[in-house]
């Protein structure tokens, strides 16, 4: 750590008492949060129409803060934001001022769980830190190093939003029904008018509550919790450090340099980021795929299964609310709907998402031994497996198709989760009943799915007690889907079994749940290391680099997804090839642009460039890069 990151972090840590346990400067380095400063570059002086921006928020909270702008310098953080209906309350709703001096920035930082700013002015200093001590509120520390008076007031408040001023809370109020309160000291003199406040005070060293309402409910409830937190907050602050502590000590390794354990540390901000609690028609806490992304701002199926087989890790309690969140919409007929929302009237029930939902509860056991969960799932899993062979398998042959409840195709790319794969081109839609259709086209990453839940379900089974009484075509997927004159997995056509000769990510899948055999890796294994073909500048790109149709901006259609990258990596470490994936892990760190510097994890990269391409602050990314990190070397 170099000298001026170090005196950064020693002064967070002197604003409220750590409970690392720091006293010196060599005990800086023990404390893991603070060995990843500015983890993310998420500095935005927002304008009110501003809706797609990363932000820093935690707990569950549906509301996030930004960093401003150096060259558009605001002495508070920006925010907050609402994260479901995409509102900026204020450019900053507390922002502190020393008798109208200018303050010119000088250090800013986003620790893991933490941001931080420090401005001077010819007066001195103030020191300002932020963390969030529940899903509704955040705890402002200021720290006045000028000797004098400072005074704190809001930004540009939306237009939409009106103030009151109740003793020392300012409560303000936007006409889309949710609420931001700003609790002060008893100390700080209040005064306020129709459109701001401003609050006064000689403290040295003082806290300020910021708190977000979705509902007058919560309000109530919540004004007194804000009070006692600024008459005792080291509680809080203690279970912060705790917690962040906890995440980063479950999944950072000694054994690599700083650099991977950086990918690491941003890997669990990310997920942790995009952490939302329970609301409205979600009836569990869960994690979305990006708070930065307004289309992005509810739970989808097979995203959930990833998101907490990593977070089996290092959260587990949100790892299993993330997929009971899932299963509270489970249809009478055992699907899973694709996505749901805060408003249900948004869910998509339209189509489900490849079934991996055994593989995240098996992490979750795995990790933290928790055969109560297995058996509290169990029935609800049994009949998602069931009903794939019941609605998804059009000539009862035991190898389901992707498809969908209205007959579209559209839907039934959506099903897949590869919603414009190449291997789709030519597809037409099947009926299997009124509302169950399936693509022409039984799915080899489908059915080898299903084979890997199936195995999994007879595991829990034996844990439970309970009895698996499902279908089980495990047996037969590889060799029925393996193209021996291509030595690749592909999809099969219906009604005649031809093989949809489009090599891409899909055949990948059978390595991963280890259901191929090794002569079929063996075989594989000349197109996987083909440079022209799967061994790209990334590796492992959803579709053949030289196939015609692959475009390197085609969403499914060519670019790396993380999580196919990472099932070829881990497919190849099943078959005794783990110096091969080791090579192939240290290109994505090395040359997926960002990853071990301040940029954010995206949705998918360049596959020739290791360019970012779609959404930023990518949970399905972050999942995939921990499971890539804890495996690397081993």
């Amino acid at each position: 750590m170099n000298k001026s990151i170090k005196a950064l972090t020693l002064a967070c840590l002197c604003l409220a008492g750590t409970s690392c346990g720091m006293k010196n400067n060599a005990d800086v380095d023990t404390c893991l949060r603070y060995q990843y400063p500015n983890i993310l570059n998420i500095s935005v002086t927002p304008e009110h129409n501003m809706r797609r921006v990363g932000c820093f928020t935690d707990a569950g909270s549906w509301m996030g803060f930004t960093i401003p702008e150096k060259d558009k310098w605001i002495n508070g953080f920006c925010g907050p934001f609402s994260i479901d209906n995409r509102v900026w309350f204020a450019k900053s709703a507390v922002s502190v001022n020393i008798d109208g001096t200018e303050m010119t920035p000088d250090s800013i930082s986003y620790f893991p769980g933490e941001i931080y700013m420090t401005a001077n002015s010819e007066n001195g200093s103030i020191e300002q830190r932020m963390f969030f001590v529940s899903a509704n509120t955040a705890l402002l520390n200021i720290k006045n190093n000028t000797g004098n008076k400072f005074s704190i007031t809001g930004k540009d408040w939306n237009k939409d939003v009106t103030l009151k001023k109740s003793n020392n809370i300012i409560t303000a109020s936007h006409t889309n029904g949710e609420t931001v309160q700003i609790t002060l000291p008893q100390d700080f003199e209040v005064i306020d008018n129709d459109s701001n406040y401003t609050a006064t005070s000689n403290s040295s060293n003082t806290y300020v509550a910021i708190s977000f309402y979705a509902s007058e409910n919560e309000l109530m409830s919540g004004e007194q919790k804000a009070i006692a937190l600024l008459n005792n907050p080291e509680p809080a602050i203690k279970k912060n450090n705790a917690r962040w502590e906890g995440y980063l000590s479950k999944i950072i390794r000694n054994d690599m340099k700083h650099e991977y354990n950086r990918i690491a540390a941003k890997s669990v901000v990310t997920l942790i980021s995009n952490w939302r609690t329970h609301r409205e028609g979600l009836l569990h806490d869960g994690v979305i795929p990006s708070h930065a992304v307004n289309y992005f701002i509810g739970f989808w199926a097979w995203d959930s299964w990833r998101f907490s087989a990593a977070l089996a890790r290092f959260e587990p309690e949100l790892a299993k609310n993330n997929i009971r969140a899932m299963f509270d919409y489970q249809l009478p007929d055992g699907m899973i709907i694709d996505c749901i929302y805060t408003d249900p009237k948004e869910n998509n029930a339209r189509d489900s998402k490849p079934p991996l939902v055994c593989w995240a509860v098996d992490e979750i056991l795995e990790f933290n031994n928790d055969t109560a969960f297995v058996k509290e799932m169990y029935p609800q899993l049994l009949s998602y497996y069931k009903w794939w062979f019941n609605k998804r398998d059009h000539n009862k042959n035991g190898m389901c198709e992707f498809g969908c409840t209205d007959g579209t195709l559209e839907a039934a790319g959506w099903e897949s989760g590869m919603d414009n794969a190449i291997r789709f081109d030519n597809c037409k839609m099947l009926k299997n009943a009124d509302d169950a259709w399936s693509f022409d086209q039984e799915s080899v990453d489908l059915n080898a799915y299903l084979a890997y839940e199936c195995k999994l379900l007879k595991k829990f089974a034996d844990i439970t007690g309970y009895e698996f009484d499902g279908p089980d075509y495990s047996n037969q997927v590889a060799d029925y889907f393996f193209n021996e004159d291509m030595g690749f997995f592909c999809d099969r056509k219906l009604p005649d079994g031809k093989f949809v000769q489009e090599a891409a990510c899909e055949g990948y899948t059978p390595f991963w749940t280890e259901i191929a055999s090794k002569e079929q890796m063996e075989k594989a294994l000349v197109m996987l290391t083909d440079t022209a073909k799967f061994s790209t500048y990334i590796p492992f790109p959803t579709a053949a680099a030289d196939n015609p149709k692959c475009s390197p901006n085609g969403y499914w259609r060519g670019p790396i997804w993380l999580d196919q990258t990472y099932q070829a990596i881990k497919g190849l470490r099943n078959y005794g090839y783990s110096e091969l994936a080791d090579k192939y892990t240290m290109q994505v760190f090395d040359r997926c642009e960002g990853l071990t510097g301040t940029s954010p994890i995206h949705e998918n990269y360049g596959t020739h460039t290791g360019k970012c391409l779609q959404a930023p602050h990518f949970s399905w990314s972050a999942s995939h890069l921990l499971m890539l990190y804890e495996d690397f070397g081993k």
